[in-house]
């Protein structure tokens, strides 16, 4: 019976110390989700004590255009809006892997923006690390990448739709073939199936879930469309019309 009461305390024991490790593993998600969304609050409002507060002094921080900031940059940047613009930064779908010292979080900030009575939205997706010293959490790096969204489809004429119709080629064993699909159209590159296609503007078209390219097509001295060329990210593939 004794025995037993030992293995009993042995085992309360370790529960209550996995239980308490749990418990420190939440406070620690918790405070670096506090401070996350602070900081994102203080990236909206430019308010530059929060910013420095919570950003090492050895950070590298690659904002959405690609370029990379040092803390320096970063708080010479911040500041109020101009008059007539605010902006709002709500985190959503946080994630947190601890690493001893290293709490690396993924998460997907909302950008609400009133410009001048007009609402913008945005979002991006951001990887953050963030490193204990001395009792204290900051950020040591940074990445953040733009979500891109399909734009605004335009309806066109059915007699201009037509035009589109027809077999374009990049090189010998590389086509793609444009075809109506009943009030609209539909692309489709060699064998692959075809997908829709809409428009952006006259002569700018696009295939909905890939909002990163565009087909910007190109007319003859006589206005017929002679190609187009595929662009991503303003580097152009280039496609000439054979039927």
């Amino acid at each position: 019976m004794h025995h037993r009461r030992i293995v009993s305390v042995s085992v309360l024991a370790a529960l209550i110390a996995a239980s308490q490790q749990a418990y420190a593993a939440e406070s620690v998600e918790a405070l670096i989700k506090r401070q996350s969304q602070e900081f994102s609050d203080a990236s909206a409002k430019g308010d530059a004590a929060v910013l420095d507060r919570y950003l090492d002094d050895r950070v590298a921080f690659m904002e959405e255009s690609g370029e990379l900031l040092s803390k320096k940059d970063i708080l010479a940047g911040a500041g109020p809006a101009p008059a007539g613009v605010s902006n709002t930064l709500k985190q959503t779908d946080f994630g947190l892997q601890l690493h001893g010292p290293v709490a690396v979080t993924s998460f997907t900030d909302e950008l609400t923006e009133d410009f001048h009575g007009q609402p913008f939205h945005e979002k991006f997706r951001s990887t953050e690390v963030w490193l204990n010293e001395h009792g204290h959490w900051r950020m040591i790096s940074s990445q953040t990448l733009a979500l891109p969204e399909d734009p605004p489809a335009l309806t066109l004429p059915d007699k201009t739709l037509d035009e589109y119709v027809g077999t374009y080629r990049a090189g010998p064993d590389v086509s793609y073939r444009i075809s109506r699909n009943g009030d609209g159209l539909s692309g489709a590159l060699g064998d692959a199936p075809a997908r829709p296609i809409k428009a952006e503007l006259l002569d700018v078209l696009f295939t909905p879930g890939q909002p990163r390219l565009r087909k910007i097509f190109q007319r003859d001295a006589n206005g017929r469309i002679s190609g187009f060329v595929s662009r991503r990210e303003g580097h152009d593939l280039v496609f000439e019309r054979v039927s």
